[in-house]
């Protein structure tokens, strides 16, 4: 029987192939790998600049297909082996998709130093939205508070 820490490096080596991979094929170098129940349930690869799409990151590519997979939006006891520590965009999905661990092989520093830098997006978040680089007005707030009145008193909705 293999050692736990044996199970966890297989399953990050596998990540970091997928990176390899990725930039092979001209994606970034960044690849993930979400685990359930010692199964691999998904698997994905950055497609940013092959899509089109600034959200596709491996995590988030790979929370996709594993919600897809297993019919779910919670992720609840599985964990995530992803080559590079979560983006702050990556970090807020694995949140809200309920994953219960994160193991990450490069470090945010180590994705700075080829030009992966979000501290930019860190210090953006702790700034009131008006003074933000990306300026926010909050308008017609009465109105949308509208569809938050109907969320509040639905009876049959899906918590999430």
């Amino acid at each position: 029987m293999k050692k736990q820490k044996d199970i966890h490096a297989e399953y990050m080596v596998k990540a970091i192939n997928l990176a390899k991979r990725s930039v092979a094929k001209g994606g970034g170098p960044f690849g993930a790998v979400i685990v359930k129940d010692g199964v691999i349930v998904a698997q994905g690869s950055n497609c940013v600049t092959l899509n089109n799409d600034p959200t596709a990151h491996a995590e988030v590519i790979t929370i996709r297909k594993a919600c897809k997979k297993l019919q779910t939006f919670d992720l609840s006891g599985c964990e995530i082996y992803t080559s590079c520590e979560p983006c702050p965009m990556c970090l807020s999905a694995i949140y809200w998709a309920h994953i219960d661990k994160i193991y990450y092989g490069c470090t945010k520093d180590d994705a700075k130093d080829i030009g992966f830098d979000d501290s930019f997006i860190y210090d953006q978040i702790d700034l009131k939205p008006e003074k933000r680089s990306i300026p926010a007005a909050n308008i017609l707030r009465d109105q949308a508070l509208g569809a938050f009145r109907l969320w509040d008193s639905k009876e049959d909705k899906t918590e999430y």
